[in-house]
């Protein structure tokens, strides 16, 4: 006996007509399909429904059933399971003693991927895909691309360096356009290095995390995003003060300047814009915790410890440099420490006098 079996894997049948699955016979199959057709005449799974009646009535030297079995729309497995399951309501219901084997009738890749749950059950004869003539392998094709366009890891993988290497085209116009030969392949490559080494070191899934932490804050009106960004151009300028700070020192010495002094030229010319970068960020930081009612009076803390900081560093680069004395390194240093102590006592009395006003979240 042959079994010519239609298979729905995502059940547009049960999802678009009231008829149930397992529908099994030449008749409700018909009826099925016609149903099916009247509600969503460009569903490919029509096709699958007829095509299994046209099987069944071209075959006149055995015995033949039709049926059809649906899966659920979502998880494969789930799918891949409910079919197995109605697969085993239609083999229960055939009343023959002959040897019961399949022909499975699909509409593409994608519902051949029950094919092994099927053939687990009963002898698979062979599989017919059903596809409109005008657009053979279009679904297969379509599926295939699907998977691809789903799957993170492939969608990465593949699609990022492609990207890359499709915008050599508009570089190379701007490149031309501004007299810049070198722009388009330096800025390709750049590219392309800078996203091998991202896969290489495992960061993107950081770039995106802070990437979605960046579009939160934005919606959510948090400070750090805009004193981050001030923060970033104070230690740019930072950076620059500082090697002008060295290069200023090197022209002033014909000696060789050790590591130490190179260093402390360099801390010395950068250390103000620095310290105005820490105050920026501790100063956003400190209003979303308030504003997030999680404020505490030791995140008071953190502006003059970067004050205590930044006056020790400045008063040790000029001492190495020869622009300050030893009074007034240590003047420094002590006004420095008694700031970071002070701050400390005076918050830490606060939030044990106070701890209702620094804790009001808890």
């Amino acid at each position: 006996m042959l079994l010519v079996l239609c298979v729905d894997l995502d059940d547009d049948l049960g999802r678009k007509t009231p008829v149930g699955s397992p529908v099994i016979g030449e008749e409700p199959v018909r009826e099925a399909a016609v149903a099916l057709a009247t509600a969503d005449p460009e569903d490919s799974d029509v096709n699958v429904l007829f095509k299994g009646l046209h099987i069944a009535d071209q075959i006149d030297d055995e015995t033949v059933e039709v049926a059809a079995v649906t899966g659920t729309d979502g998880s494969d497995v789930a799918a891949n399971r409910e079919v197995g399951e109605e697969v085993d309501t239609v083999l229960a219901s055939l009343s023959t003693s002959e040897e019961v084997r399949a022909l499975v009738v699909t509409d593409g890749a994608q519902d051949e991927s029950v094919i092994p749950v099927i053939r687990s059950r009963v002898t698979v004869d062979g599989v017919r895909r059903v596809v409109v003539r005008q657009a053979q392998d279009l679904e297969s094709m379509y599926y295939t691309i699907k998977q691809v366009l789903n799957d993170p890891e492939t969608r990465g993988t593949l699609l990022v360096p492609i990207g890359i290497l499709l915008m050599m085209y508009p570089l190379s116009v701007l490149a031309s356009y501004f007299e810049l030969p070198g722009l388009v392949l330096g800025t390709t490559s750049a590219l392309l290095g800078l996203y091998l080494l991202s896969r290489g070191l495992g960061l993107s899934e950081s770039i995106d995390r802070w990437a979605e932490q960046a579009r939160r804050g934005l919606y959510a009106g948090r400070a750090t995003l805009i004193t981050y960004l001030v923060a970033s151009v104070l230690l740019v300028i930072g950076g620059v003060s500082g090697v002008e700070q060295l290069e200023s020192v090197e022209s002033a010495r014909p000696a060789t300047l050790g590591a130490v002094e190179v260093a402390a030229a360099l801390v010395y010319g950068a250390i103000q814009w620095f310290a105005a970068a820490g105050l920026t960020t501790s100063l956003g930081q400190i209003t979303d915790e308030y504003l997030a009612d999680r404020l505490r009076w030791r995140y008071l803390n953190a502006p003059f410890y970067v004050l205590s900081i930044a006056v020790v560093l400045h008063a040790v680069g000029a001492y190495v440099l020869g622009v300050a004395d030893m009074s007034y390194l240590a003047a420094a240093l002590t006004g420095g420490t008694l700031l970071g102590i002070a701050s400390t006592l005076t918050f830490a009395i606060a939030e044990s006098r106070f701890p209702r006003d620094a804790e009001v979240a808890s």
